[in-house]
């Protein structure tokens, strides 16, 4: 008997008990739709919790943040040898490295005035890893600045600042903004110092003449004001300390401990030319006893996290489909039994043990694919009706808007495969019994319909 007769033998067959094999087939389905949809929780949180990750953080970008001191277990701070040592490891395409002002510094204009994060920058490096100007220039002169996209929309009338000040989303408003242009104009930064127990202030006039791209993120703000070496190095003679760190003198303090962090940065970036190259250079720091943190490690972690989870949901949804298998074995028992007649020709007239056993894997095999495809299909359905359903029973619920973003059901194709991959496994496991059994029918017996 060719392949395709014994095709054309199994649909006939099927035809012939059609509500039984409909409703085994429709179990099958519900099985193979519980354990897509279940596995795809897992999947579409997973990918929601990677994508918050990857769209906080540069991929390429790894924090260093010392080395560990091998005399009493600490870390030091980094330094420009490491720094150079750094730029020299293959696969690094920048090293950004930050001073900052020890104390918050008060910027004012005319009527307005705020508080922010005062950085000392290496330009040239920082443009390598992607800093950008929205308008105006880089700083050459002492008292030439670059300001955050955000610190003019945060320059505020002087005062003391209510709820009145900004609106439902924190901003600034308007009327109590300052509106003038920023570039070319002088601002004011004071520094402030202790001194017999009394504070003591002085000014130091700057010049904008830039200011960054606004940030890509919409939650992120670069309020900072960067200034020269030269202008850091003047507020140290006025504070005396080393990046104007302010201390009260009833403090006491390890002068060689300050004076030890002078040529040191406290914030320093290596960027790798692209992600592949990413571990080996965190491996290679690593080794060399620097305490680094990247998001691909981190992303590692979570992506091992929710293998675990997925593999433990798979695995509960596999018992639905070997709960299923159960009446593929019932569906194909009877038939070995129904069609007993049958079976005895065949071997009457000389058929093969193993085309007879060939016939009833067939058959179980198109219940358990047809039965995949159908619960494919569902599941697909049940997960855009899940995403869309959800959020507005937590909204009805308790009140609480989820998160655009968030992913509760995310099926990729990676997941029907591996449950029709188990589906068909499983009705193979489940027909093989009575296909072995449909071989061992004694011809006279079944001639006679008696099995």
């Amino acid at each position: 008997m060719k392949l395709r007769d014994q095709f054309r033998f199994v649909r006939q067959n099927m035809k012939k008990n059609r509500t039984r094999v409909y409703m085994t087939i429709l179990a099958t389905a519900m099985g193979c739709a519980f354990l897509i949809v279940l596995a795809s929780v897992g999947f579409g949180l997973q990918k929601s919790v990677v994508k918050e990750m990857t769209e906080r953080r540069i991929m390429t970008q790894i924090d260093v943040y010392g080395q560990e001191t091998k005399e009493n277990g600490g870390y030091r701070q980094l330094d420009g040898k490491d720094v150079q040592a750094f730029e020299e490891m293959s696969d690094v395409k920048a090293v950004t490295r930050r001073k900052m002002l020890q104390q918050e510094g008060f910027y004012s204009i005319g009527n307005y005035q705020q508080s922010t994060q005062t950085v000392v920058a290496n330009f040239p490096s920082e443009i390598k890893a992607g800093f950008e100007l929205s308008e105006g220039s880089l700083g050459k002169g002492k008292t030439e600045v670059v300001v955050g996209y955000n610190f003019p929309l945060n320059l505020a009338v002087k005062g003391e600042q209510t709820n009145e000040f900004f609106d439902e989303q924190g901003q600034l408003k308007e009327e109590y903004r300052y509106n003038g242009k920023l570039i070319g104009e002088t601002i004011d930064l004071t520094v402030r110092k202790i001194e017999d127990g009394k504070e003591i202030e002085k000014v130091y006039p700057v010049t904008v003449v830039g200011i960054s791209k606004k940030p890509t993120k919409e939650w992120t703000e670069d309020r900072s004001v960067y200034i020269s070496e030269e202008l850091l190095k003047e507020i140290e003679v006025f504070t005396g300390t080393p990046k104007g760190i302010l201390l009260d003198s009833a403090k006491q303090v390890n002068l060689a401990d300050l004076e030890a962090s002078k040529n040191t940065f406290d914030d320093v970036k290596v960027y790798a030319k692209n992600m592949e190259a990413v571990q080996g250079i965190v491996d290679n720091l690593k080794k060399k006893d620097y305490a680094t943190y990247s998001v691909v490690n981190e992303l590692k972690e979570v992506n091992l996290m929710f293998a675990i989870a997925k593999a433990g949901l798979i695995f509960i949804g596999t018992i639905a489909i070997l709960i299923a298998s159960i009446g593929i074995y019932n569906t194909m028992t009877m038939a070995v039994t129904e069609r007993a007649p049958d079976i005895g020709i065949m071997k009457a007239i000389g058929a093969n043990p193993r085309i007879i056993k060939r016939i009833f894997l067939l058959e179980s095999s198109y219940i358990g694919l047809i039965g995949a495809f159908i619960g494919t299909i569902v599941s697909y359905c049940l997960s855009y009706a899940v995403n869309f359903v959800i959020p507005l029973i937590i909204k009805q619920a308790f009140g609480e808007e989820t998160p655009p973003e968030l992913i509760f059901s995310d099926i990729p194709l990676s997941l029907p495969i591996i449950c029709i991959v188990i589906c068909y496994g499983v009705t193979i496991l489940s027909g093989l019994r009575p296909a072995q059994r449909a071989t061992r029918v004694d011809v006279l017996r079944a001639m006679r319909r008696e099995v």
